[in-house]
């Protein structure tokens, strides 16, 4: 029997949490295109990328056959803190908006860090202390990710060094507190730290940043500083690999109860989310067992989906990491500063890039205001404030629910609730007092951005 037909049942704890996380592209027929060397144009080595990932993330992050990966009992067990997350009937939603659709969401929220991003900070923290490293480096936007790898650090005594978005360093001060009392440094970028950032800075003088900028300084400061290494919290293979626990846990609950969803929303930034809750509905899809209708949300000021370009581009602003093929609106696009700081991202991976350019996936964008409307329905109908990422899936979910209504249609619907509010306050406040904006790229703006895309024949 091949390792893609053993039934995921074997790899269930007795409480139903994984045990194992889920390769999509072992089930993928085009591959995602590799990581590229900027010098060579030539496909990224293990040897090439060890300067900057752990070795063991390295070998995840190029690995697209093997469809399993066992979850290393460390893991599991600090899981168990907070796994299985609850996936909740929004029963309430539902009576609000009189629809006969069944809604039902994963709430991620459910951890000190507030969001799923737990779920591979712990695991990117447990490979760095496996391989004897003195800590690791990251870029964070709206901070959920720094809050989560300062929490996994402090867990494995790791010394932690977080790149916050400058924009959201200065709108969220109590999540930059939450880093820093987990024991980690925060540096709001681009800052006068780096080479990168003293550069960047230059070329933008009062720019508000963005995770492109972020993602430079902290590979700058990893490959210069010993017994160091970048982790990253969204975009890459191994992250959306760690994240599948989001849509394993779903699935399991969900076939337990014989319901089948009809519609998966999530919302899209760099595909961390989305990509971990989709996973295995998304097998089923690759493998024709099942269909699904996915669809990704993302911001209006940053469509890498509905207005970027499917081509090669940096990861990062500062053009010193690897080039990926994925939707981009190109590496010098810095959107503006919406309140969504985790989907603030030129790019997206290049997984859910390659299931979206063949048609498996949709995706539409939405204003920031429309969305705070969302959030505030559904924090008055369901008790949860959701955090400005996750009201991104709030929003299409109640468009889909409110369609079934006037369609007469009884759809299952189920959307990624990626964490909690809490530490959004400025934002809702700026929505309370009528003073939040909308803004969206021209097609000038974005063009300028792509005319700058490498060029590359591959």
């Amino acid at each position: 029997m091949s390792e893609k037909k053993i039934p995921y049942k074997i790899y269930l704890e007795e409480n139903e949490m994984p045990k194992a996380w889920y390769n999509m592209r072992a089930d993928m027929k085009n591959k995602p295109a590799p990581l590229l060397n900027p010098g060579t144009l030539e496909p990224m080595k293990a040897e090439e990328l060890a300067p900057v990932f752990c070795d063991e993330l390295i070998k995840q992050e190029l690995d697209d056959t093997t469809a399993y990966f066992e979850i290393p009992e460390e893991i599991r067990e600090f899981y168990k803190m907070y796994r299985p997350s609850p996936l909740v009937r929004a029963y309430c939603l539902e009576k609000k908006l009189q629809t006969p659709a069944k809604i039902y969401y994963k709430f991620e929220g459910n951890n000190t860090s507030g969001s799923h991003k737990l779920n591979s900070a712990i695991a990117q923290a447990y490979y760095a202390k496996k391989q004897g490293l003195k800590g690791v480096t990251t870029e964070t936007g709206a901070g959920q990710w720094g809050t989560a790898l300062s929490m996994a650090c402090s867990y494995f005594d790791l010394d932690c060094k977080v790149y916050m978005v400058k924009v959201s360093y200065e709108q969220k001060p109590f999540r930059r507190e939450v880093m820093r009392t987990y024991g980690a440094s925060v540096t709001p970028s681009p800052s006068m730290e780096t080479e990168i950032g003293r550069k960047i800075l230059a070329e933008h003088p009062g720019t508000t940043g963005s995770l492109g900028c972020a993602i430079s300084e902290a590979v700058e400061k990893a490959t210069k500083s010993e017994g160091y290494r970048y982790v990253l919290g969204s975009v890459l293979n191994q992250v959306l690999l760690h994240q599948s626990v989001i849509g394993l846990e779903s699935k399991t609950a969900l076939d337990k109860y014989g319901v089948k969803p009809d519609v998966i929303i999530g919302c899209a930034g760099g595909g961390s989310n989305l990509g971990g809750l989709i996973s295995p509905f998304m097998g089923e899809k690759l493998r024709g067992e099942a269909d699904y209708r996915i669809i990704a949300v993302e911001p209006a000021s940053c469509p890498s989906f509905t207005r970027g370009k499917f081509a090669y581009d940096f990861c990062d602003t500062g053009m010193v990491c690897p080039l990926a093929k994925m939707y981009t609106l190109g590496c010098d696009f810095i959107p503006s500063a919406n309140h969504a700081g985790g989907l603030r991202y030129h790019g997206m991976s290049s997984t859910l890039s390659q299931l979206y350019d063949d048609g498996l996936m949709e995706a539409v964008s939405v204003q920031q205001t429309d969305v705070f409307k969302a959030a505030e329905y559904f924090a008055r109908i369901e008790g949860i404030l959701p955090a400005p990422e996750s009201a991104h899936a709030i929003k299409v979910a109640i468009d889909e629910a409110v369609k079934c209504r006037e369609n007469n249609e009884e759809k299952t619907i189920l959307f990624g609730l990626t964490g909690t509010g809490y530490f959004d306050m400025v934002a809702y406040e700026k929505f309370n007092d009528g003073v939040m904006s909308d803004n969206i790229p021209t097609d000038e703006e974005i063009a300028v951005s792509l005319a700058k895309l490498p060029r590359v024949d591959k």
